[in-house]
């Protein structure tokens, strides 16, 4: 019977076969780049741009964030129970407590970000502290830790880099099509470059949607995790349910409603088979089944 040590397991596998794929992308598309030029330092260049454009982002990724969130740091005598909760939850897990903010914003959510541990952050809206239980609060901290205790950033800009990396090479390779002096005024070339356009045209959506499905994944495996991290799967669940209802409107930036526990701005039920391509986190619906053993965390 599967639990949810299973699930974790099968996210952290998905999530790796996910990114091998992503890999394969970025090689097909570069070699392409480079068969057409005849000139390998063009994407050497571009690997380089991406990676630093990206890497930057994830160096200061908790300064950036939190000042897009609006959040402000919480205080021991102002929030004591939440920074219980979050001190106790962060021993059992085996992490340096995470530096705590405060985001005023009445919608319930939170979110984590930070490098690594040792640079970790985790905030919540001041929506979410009147509408949770104790329990329900713990399960949603829980997931958090678990995002910083994954190293989910790491993924999450490794993700990044490399659909940044897919979709400057594309440009490249499709805006050089204006000037020639590519292999593509060859004789024998135009069926290879034909495919070539087709592959630069649709690499950046393939690399969109696999850099989605990973962090679909990462929402998944950080459930998985938190529920074990409390030994509660119920908290978390039901505590999905009040955020995913409340009908207060969320005022954050859409560049870092991935970061939340639930998406800010999706508050329908999202099921269609292309919707869900779209979508930063898995519905609802299914991580709350999942919780309570109904339905296995796809």
């Amino acid at each position: 019977m599967a639990t949810l040590y299973t699930h974790q397991e099968q996210n952290i596998w998905k999530t790796w076969f996910l990114m091998a794929t992503f890999f394969v992308l970025v090689m097909l598309i570069g070699w392409a780049v480079s068969w057409y030029y005849d000139n390998p330092s063009i994407l050497y260049i571009a690997v380089i741009f991406s990676v630093m454009m990206n890497i930057t982002s994830y160096w200061f990724s908790d300064k950036i964030v939190l000042k897009l969130a609006g959040a402000h740091p919480a205080t021991r005598e102002e929030y004591r129970d939440l920074w219980n909760i979050v001190e106790n939850l962060s021993i059992t897990a085996g992490l340096p407590m995470p530096k705590l903010y405060i985001v005023n914003d009445p919608s319930p959510n939170a979110f984590a970000t930070g490098r690594n541990k040792e640079h970790a952050v985790v905030a919540v809206t001041t929506g979410i502290l009147p509408l949770l239980s104790k329990v329900e609060l713990e399960g949603v901290i829980a997931h958090e830790l678990s995002h910083i205790g994954n190293r989910d950033m790491l993924v999450s800009t490794v993700a990044v880099v490399l659909a940044g990396f897919v979709t400057i090479l594309s440009d490249i390779f499709l805006r050089s099509l204006h000037f020639g002096g590519g292999r593509g005024d060859r004789k024998g070339s135009g069926a290879l470059v034909v495919i070539g356009i087709i592959l630069a045209i649709l690499a950046p959506i393939f690399a969109t949607l696999i850099r989605l499905a990973v962090s679909r994944k990462r929402e998944s495996l950080a459930d998985a995790s938190g529920a074990l991290l409390t030994r509660y799967p119920e908290g978390l669940a039901s505590a999905l349910e009040k955020i995913s209802s409340s009908a207060q409107p969320m005022h954050t930036s859409k560049a870092i409603a991935h970061l939340y526990i639930s998406d800010p701005f999706a508050k329908q039920p999202k099921t269609g088979f292309f919707t869900k391509l779209f979508i930063t986190h898995p519905p609802v619906e299914e991580r709350v089944a999942a919780l309570r053993g109904t339905k296995p965390l796809a």
